[in-house]
This record gives C-alpha cells, sequence and structure tokens, in this order.
C-alpha cells in the first residue's frame, strides 16, 4: 500500500464525507488520479468507521466540516425538498389525468400519498365511523339459572 499525497487523501475524506461508498471512491480516485487504492486503504480515512480510528486529527477536522457543509447544501437543492416534490408530483398526476392514463395517475397519487407520510394506509380514523368509538351507556347482566325448572334451590 503506497503512500498517498495530501491532495488525493483530502478527495478521499471528501468524498467519504459526502456519503460515497468506498468502492466509489476507488473509483473516482482512479479516474482523477490515475492512482490505484483498495477499498480498505479508503476506509482507513472515515473516522467513523473503527478502520479509521487512527486518522490524523487534521483530516478528521476536515471529515466533519465537510459533511456538515454536504448536509446544509443538500438542504438548498430543490428536489431534496418535500413541498418541491408534492408540487412535481401535483403536476404530473394533473397533466396524466388529462391524458386519460388513469393507471399513471393513480401511481403519482400513490407516490404523493407516500411522500406526505403515513397517508397511504388502510385503517379507519375515529372520525369515520363514530359509532364505533362510544363508551357504553349502560351494561345489562341477566343471570340465567341453568338447573332445571323443576328442581329445589
Amino acid at each position: 500500500m503506497a503512500a498517498l499525497k495530501n491532495e488525493v487523501k483530502s478527495f478521499i475524506v471528501q468524498a467519504l464525507a459526502c456519503f460515497d461508498t468506498p468502492s466509489q471512491v476507488v473509483d473516482a480516485v482512479k479516474n482523477e488520479y490515475g492512482v490505484v487504492v483498495t477499498r480498505q486503504q479508503v476506509e482507513t480515512h472515515d473516522p467513523t468507521k473503527s478502520a479509521g480510528k487512527g486518522l490524523a486529527a487534521k483530516w478528521v477536522t476536515l471529515f466533519h466540516d465537510t459533511r456538515k457543509r454536504f448536509r446544509e447544501e443538500t438542504a438548498e437543492i430543490p428536489i431534496a425538498n418535500r413541498a418541491y416534490r408534492l408540487r412535481a408530483l401535483g403536476r404530473m398526476a394533473e397533466k396524466a389525468e388529462n391524458m386519460k392514463n388513469m393507471a399513471l395517475t393513480a401511481q403519482l397519487l400513490e407516490q404523493a400519498a407516500k411522500e406526505v407520510g403515513d397517508v397511504y394506509v388502510n385503517r379507519q380514523t375515529k372520525n369515520e365511523n363514530p359509532h364505533d368509538n362510544l363508551a357504553p351507556i349502560r351494561v345489562q347482566v341477566d343471570v340465567v339459572d341453568a338447573r332445571k325448572p323443576d328442581a329445589e334451590p
């Protein structure tokens, strides 16, 4: 396992911080720098894994800073926003319905319901059948004597 230049190490740490898999990073390093590294070698640059527990402090700091920035920037990507996705699904469902493509319309509506979360389920809520939700007002218990009518008590 050859020693890597700081530029390559930095690339590996940043790629891992952006949730790339070790296999993806191996391919990216080969394409970008022409350097062949193993998945195990890449894993040693991830401080969240046991293989990366001995990683130098500067690389750990770079990893955490990159991951924080990546998560913050992800929130700015429109498709990462639920409202954006729902609006797009709404436009697609409307277009599919206008084209009389009911199967696609149903799929898009299902996807939108799942996107909202816990809406695409088959169960009744309390308001759907109010008679099932009433507390009993009166309970009557009839005691029946199971003995023969001519038997003495």
